[in-house]
């Protein structure tokens, strides 16, 4: 009678893969029949080449909306710092 000790290696073995690598490779098949199916995604990188002085201040409305609001009671004006 023959005795093993510990693990004997089979051919199944070689062959024996992951779930995470079957889940892995399923993505990336539906991925590329999603990309047949929907043409090829083009490349496109938008480039802003056009900047416009917009001025500084306030404008009406918000200087008329900061000049409405009240100071916090106990503040009497002065910024509060959280």
């Amino acid at each position: 009678m023959l005795g093993f000790r510990g693990h004997f290696s089979t051919k199944s073995r070689r062959y024996s893969t992951t779930l995470g690598a079957l889940r892995d490779a399923r993505a990336e098949w539906r991925r590329a029949q999603a990309a047949a199916a929907n043409g090829p995604e083009p490349e496109t990188t938008y480039v802003l080449a056009h900047w416009v002085f917009a001025g500084t201040g306030l404008s009406d409305a918000e200087a008329w909306l900061a000049a409405s609001l009240e100071p916090a009671p106990g503040t009497e004006g002065e910024p509060t710092r959280a």
